[in-house]
């Protein structure tokens, strides 16, 4: 088995051969742009029913990478990514607004948390209303509240034995 930085360098190559953007892949596949980049850089694992629409966008994709895609794959960063100025300013930005976002998030939903697992990223570029380019961010992700922890049933059995 090659190492993740090696294989996701494999994948972003046929990418690149492919001429195509993530939006582009995206859009052929039916994932988000996002989750491409994620599958592309091993942070994803390839589903056997997608498998086929992603070979049929990226034609140049060899049979063991493809196979290498479809295994859980080891999530993890470089901590020192959040140097790259684009890491910088999405983490400061998450910083900044984050205590007012998880308010609305409590006020809205209860005491929860958004999911990350069950989680859709997208990348969108619109105009401004003053025609300048704008980037667009989109985070959904489940609900997922917190739940009192409780004594089951046997518990409190076992403690009335004793």
């Amino acid at each position: 088995m090659q190492s993740k930085a090696i294989v996701a360098k494999q994948l972003l190559e046929v990418k690149r051969k492919s001429g195509k953007s993530y939006s582009q892949l995206a859009e052929e596949t039916g994932l988000t742009n996002v989750y491409v980049a994620q599958l592309l850089r091993r942070q994803a694992q390839l589903k056997p029913e997608t498998a086929p629409k992603l070979r049929a966008a990226l034609p140049d994709l060899a049979d063991d990478l493809l196979q290498e895609m479809m295994r859980p794959p080891m999530r993890s960063y470089d901590p020192n990514m959040i140097q790259e100025p684009t890491i910088y300013r999405l983490n400061e930005a998450v910083m900044h607004f984050g205590e007012s976002i998880k308010e609305i998030v409590n006020e809205e939903f209860g005491d929860g948390i958004m999911s990350a697992i069950d989680f859709f990223c997208s990348v969108d570029k619109i105009k401004g209303m003053d025609g300048k380019d704008r980037v667009v961010l989109t985070f959904d992700g489940k609900y997922l509240p917190h739940t009192e922890q409780v004594c089951c049933l046997q518990c409190l059995i076992l403690i009335e034995i004793c």
